[in-house]
């Protein structure tokens, strides 16, 4: 028994009309796939590797994120630095000014200008900010550390009241050249001393904590990237800038002046070797991130392969497939044309 098979020109439609929408959709992902060298649907090419495959990529976006941060980190600790050179720099040459100030007859006008310029120098550098923090703020990087010295400040209050209580007298007065040297000796290591040291420090000069900025500089190190203005050093130079210029130098006698100058050059000595170790602590972290921040980038660009080796395709086999693609879909098209010409009406 014979039987005899039907093919419509529906049927040929339909089945070309398919195969012309499946090759377009693989002829989008293999265009994709050409393009970007990667796969179009990596969890569905990768399967059970797609874990490790994410695994990596949160590994690489962490590292982005403190390599990053490091820049950020390397910005203040260079300003940091920069600032303390500054003032290191200013203070060796008051120094000098002060030892050939000493046994001049004008020597307290020699230096006052300079005492003052100095002291204002020192809360601007103190009060320097970066990104819109402050830097030797400590925690408090959104307050300036250091107040200005000026007249109606807290602390050149504290300082004309502890005069006024010492002497009787302010810093204007005449009576200011009867002061002998053991009594600005005393006034100077007792109630001067104690406005550059705590309580009195934090409450009349600065908002600044002892404790400072941590950050994180690798996957396993956590070191201190800031600097707190409540340094030795920094204090230091706020003493004897402010006994300089504040308390009545040009009418003291040539002795006790003198006095003055001998307790400004111990402090200015010692202010300097601390800014010098402090620069070099800072200057060892600079190293320390600079170092992190180069182990990092080797380490993305280990994580990078491996992620390459599991996501990348071929680019010549993803081209052929493309052209290969595009020749199977024009195909198509030309022989559903074709069969849209086909009619019973020829035939008739």
């Amino acid at each position: 028994m014979m039987s005899a098979n039907y093919i419509s020109t529906y049927m040929l439609s339909s089945a070309l009309r398919y195969s012309i929408t499946n090759n377009q959709s693989l002829l989008s992902k293999a265009t994709k796939e050409a393009t970007t060298g990667r796969f179009a649907d990596v969890g569905l090419q990768l399967g059970v590797g797609t874990g490790r495959d994410v695994a990596l990529r949160a590994d690489m976006s962490f590292i982005d994120q403190v390599v990053d941060t490091n820049g950020l980190v390397k910005g203040r600790l260079d300003v940091t630095q920069n600032r303390i050179t500054q003032l290191g720099t200013t203070a060796q040459d008051f120094l000098k000014n002060l030892i050939a100030a000493r046994d001049a007859d004008s020597g307290a006008r020699m230096i006052l200008p300079s005492a003052a310029a100095n002291l204002q120098d020192l809360v601007g550098a103190l009060n320097a900010s970066y990104n819109g923090s402050y830097l030797f703020g400590g925690l408090n990087t959104e307050n300036a550390p250091v107040a200005t010295y000026t007249a109606g400040s807290t602390s050149k209050a504290a300082v004309d009241a502890d005069f006024l209580a010492t002497f009787g007298f302010s810093q204007s007065a005449a009576g200011v050249s009867g002061i002998t040297p053991a009594q600005m000796q005393n006034f100077l290591n007792t109630s001067f001393d104690a406005e550059f040291a705590s309580p009195a420090w934090n409450s009349n000069w600065s908002q600044a904590t002892d404790q400072v900025l941590g950050s994180r500089i690798s996957t396993t190190e956590i070191v201190d990237t800031s600097v707190s203005a409540n340094q030795p050093g920094f204090r230091k130079l706020a003493e004897a800038y402010a006994m300089l210029s504040d308390l009545g130098n040009t009418n003291l006698s040539q002795a006790t002046f003198q006095v003055v100058v001998d307790k400004a050059i111990s402090l200015v000595g010692g202010a300097i070797n601390d800014l010098a170790v402090l620069g070099g602590s800072v200057g060892s972290i600079q190293q320390r991130v600079s170092n992190a921040t180069d182990k990092l980038k080797i380490q993305h660009d280990i994580l990078n392969q491996q992620v390459v080796d599991m996501e990348n395709v071929d680019p010549t086999e993803a081209s052929i497939r493309v052209n290969t693609l595009q020749t199977q879909i024009q195909t198509a098209l030309a022989l559903t044309a074709q069969m849209q010409k086909i009619s019973l009406i020829n035939y008739l």
